[in-house]
C-alpha cells in the first residue's frame, strides 16, 4: 500500500504545547470544518475564528491490512488511524471494540433483504458503543493532565465514562437527566458516586456541562472540550465493519442519529480507507434514523432543508433524545450525497422492533437499536432502500439498558399449575 496524507497539516506537536512528542499519533491538528482554519491539538472544540467545530487532521503513514490484522482484537488495531499515541495499549483502558459482524439470515428473510449483517456493539465492555469513543476520549485526558474525567450523557456515555475513569484511576463525574432509565443509572452510579441527575432534558444537561467546563480548570469533558478526540473513536466502527466483511464497504449501511456523531464517523472511516488503499472505492448508501419523538434531522430531510430546528424530546428511545444535535447538518450532507436518507419511526414501531430483533436473531437491543432496525424495515417498505443490496444495521446497545420500553409488551404466555393437562390447555404443544 502507498501512503496517503490525509488532511496534511502545517502544525505538528512539539514541547512548547505542553503535549508530549507522539502523544496523539499520526494527528497533526485540530481542522474546522467550516472554515478550514488550524490550531494546535489542545483541549479545544470550537474554531476562534468562526465558532464552527473542530475534528482531526492527520498525516497518516502507509497502513498495511496485514499491520492492522496483527494488532490487538480491540480498537487499538487501528491506533495509526486515532489521535492516540503508540504505546496506548499499556494504559489501562476498557479495551473495546472488535464486536460481532452477525448475518442476519432471520430478520433479512423477514424484511424481505437478500443480504443482511448487523454490526452488534452491545458486547463491549459496558454494553454500548461509547466505550470507543471514551477510550479515545481518556487518552486525550490523560495527555491533557486532566483531574477530572465527565461527561453530559442520556446514559450509555455515562456508564463508558464512569467505568473507564474508574479503571484508569481518575475521578469521574457525569451528569445526566433526571427521568433517565433506571437501569442506565444504576449501571452509572456502580462505577461513580458522582452520578449527577439534572431535572431536564440532554440539551438542559449538556447547556450545564459547557459552562463547567468553561469554569473548572482540569476537567475533560468527553464531548465537550475534548470532543474532537472522542469523536474519532466512532471511526473504529466503520473500520471494523469494512475489515469483517473482507476489506470492502457494505452497498447500504443504517446509523442511529442521536448528535449525530456517530454517522458522520462512520463516513469518514469509509473515506479513509479508501484514501489508504484498504479497500476498493465504491458507491454507498448511509442512511439515518431518529425516533419520531426525537427527529429534527429527518424532519429537516423531508422537508429539503439545510438548517435543523431544534426540538423538545418526547420519546422512550431516550438515548437518541437529543433535541439540537451537534452534528445534524452533516448528517444532512452525508445522507443526501451518498443517495440515501434520514427516516423516523413512532416508538410502537421501537418497540415492535426491539422484539423482532430477538426473535429472528436472538440479539436484544435497547431502544436506539429498536429505532434503527424499526427505520430499516420502514426503508424497505417504502422503497428508500434497495432489499437486493448487501445492507448492515447497527446495533448500539444492550436491551438490559431499557427494559421497561418492553416490560408490558412481553411476558408469559400462561401461568399455569406443575402439570400437563395444564400445559397442554397452553396450546403451545
Amino acid at each position: 500500500m502507498s501512503a496517503v496524507v490525509a488532511e496534511q497539516a502545517s502544525t505538528t506537536p512539539t514541547s512548547d504545547t505542553g503535549i508530549r512528542e507522539g502523544a496523539f499519533g499520526n494527528a497533526r491538528a485540530l481542522s474546522c470544518r467550516e472554515c478550514g482554519h488550524r490550531v494546535d491539538l489542545g483541549p479545544h472544540y470550537a474554531c476562534p475564528e468562526c465558532f464552527g467545530p473542530l475534528e482531526i487532521a492527520y498525516d497518516f503513514p502507509a497502513v498495511t491490512r496485514e499491520e492492522i490484522e496483527a494488532g490487538p482484537r480491540n480498537i487499538w488495531r487501528y491506533k495509526a488511524l486515532l489521535p492516540v499515541p503508540a504505546d496506548i495499549e499499556q494504559s489501562p483502558n476498557m479495551e473495546p471494540g472488535f464486536t460481532r459482524l452477525l448475518k442476519a439470515h432471520n430478520l433479512g428473510r423477514e424484511l424481505g433483504i437478500d443480504n443482511l449483517w448487523v454490526k452488534d456493539d452491545s458486547t463491549n465492555p459496558t454494553n454500548s458503543f461509547k466505550d470507543r469513543v471514551v477510550a479515545c476520549a481518556l487518552s486525550a485526558a490523560r495527555e491533557f493532565h486532566s483531574k477530572v474525567f465527565a461527561c453530559p450523557s442520556t446514559g450509555n456515555l455515562a456508564n463508558a465514562v464512569a467505568a473507564a475513569g474508574a479503571r484508569a484511576g481518575i475521578k469521574t463525574v457525569v451528569f445526566i437527566p433526571s427521568n433517565l432509565e433506571q437501569p442506565k443509572q444504576v449501571n452509572s452510579a456502580v462505577y461513580t458516586d458522582s452520578l449527577v441527575a439534572v431535572n431536564g432534558n440532554y440539551d438542559d444537561v449538556n447547556k450545564l456541562a459547557s459552562e463547567i467546563a468553561g469554569e473548572e480548570d482540569g476537567w475533560a469533558f468527553v464531548n465537550v472540550n475534548v470532543r474532537p478526540y472522542y469523536a474519532e473513536g466512532s471511526k473504529t466502527l466503520g473500520y471494523e465493519i469494512a475489515e469483517q466483511l473482507g476489506w470492502r464497504l457494505p452497498d447500504q449501511i443504517v446509523i442511529p442519529v442521536a448528535s449525530g456523531s456517530q454517522l458522520t464517523k462512520v463516513h469518514k472511516a469509509f473515506q479513509e480507507l479508501i484514501k489508504l488503499g484498504l479497500v476498493e472505492e465504491k458507491p454507498y448508501k448511509v442512511y439515518g434514523a431518529q425516533a419520531t419523538g426525537c427527529s429534527p434531522v429527518s424532519v429537516a430531510y423531508k422537508g429539503g432543508v439545510d438548517a435543523i430546528r431544534p426540538v423538545k424530546p418526547d420519546t422512550i428511545a431516550k438515548s437518541l433524545a437529543i433535541g439540537n444535535p451537534a452534528d445534524g447538518i452533516y448528517v444532512l450532507d452525508i445522507c443526501r450525497e451518498t443517495g440515501g436518507a434520514v427516516e423516523d419511526i413512532s416508538d410502537d414501531e421501537v418497540r415492535e422492533a426491539i422484539v423482532l430483533l430477538a426473535r429472528t436473531e436472538g440479539i436484544f437491543t435497547e431502544t436506539a437499536g429498536g429505532t434503527t432496525v424499526g427505520v430499516l424495515k420502514k426503508l424497505v417498505e417504502s422503497g428508500q432502500l434497495d432489499p437486493s443490496l448487501e445492507t448492515v444495521v447497527i446495533n448500539t446497545g444492550h436491551g438490559l439498558k431499557t427494559l421497561d420500553a418492553v416490560a408490558g409488551s412481553v411476558g408469559p404466555r400462561a401461568t399455569i399449575d406443575p402439570s400437563y393437562a395444564a400445559f397442554t390447555a397452553t396450546g403451545i404443544a
